[in-house]
């Protein structure tokens, strides 16, 4: 009887919660955790900024300073990327080989008409003619960004692009 006097006297308390309140609060705390949740998913894009030679190496390139303002990026068994910067630029160009054995090929000149079709697959990189050096002209993908706001996967996306057009330089040589 005792223990029913305390139950009565308990419930009678004005501090303790009734029944319906620890209902309320339990199904607000279910509410709550559900919500937690949903902002959990709720990704934020943090920007951190890093040196252009530090930031490729973080992501598995290897550097090689060929010139002040010339690089040689190379990444696994992919076709190193020279890149320069000039005036605010970068500009990214891939060897894909002399245009003379292109000429000397099977498929002969044919085949540089293919290259100029194949830059509406490549975008946004495209190939062209390095003709710096007369005697043998080079074939070359080519690309360039302006440095004054150049995010990580714009750069990333430069490099994937090179890398996937490389690809269908090869088909289209080997074919």
């Amino acid at each position: 009887m005792t223990e029913n006097k305390k139950l009565k006297s308990c419930t009678n308390c004005k501090d303790k919660p009734t029944y319906q309140e620890l209902l309320r609060k339990y199904n607000q705390l279910l509410s709550n955790q559900q919500r937690s949740k949903q902002m959990k998913e709720i990704m934020v894009h943090v920007t951190k900024e890093f040196n252009l030679l530090g930031f490729l190496s973080t992501q598995g390139f290897e550097v090689e300073v060929l010139d002040e303002d010339v690089f040689k990026i190379t990444r696994e068994d992919e076709l190193p990327v020279m890149l320069a910067h000039n005036d605010g630029s970068l500009y990214f160009e891939v060897d894909i080989g002399s245009v003379l054995d292109v000429l000397d090929s099977p498929k002969g000149a044919g085949v540089l008409t293919q290259f100029l079709d194949l830059n509406t697959e490549v975008l946004p990189v495209s190939f062209g003619i390095n003709s710096t050096n007369p005697a043998d002209p080079r074939l070359v993908l080519v690309e360039s960004r302006v440095t004054g706001d150049l995010s990580d996967r714009e750069l990333l996306s430069v490099f994937d692009a090179l890398e996937l057009a490389v690809d269908k330089a090869e088909l289209l040589l080997t074919e």
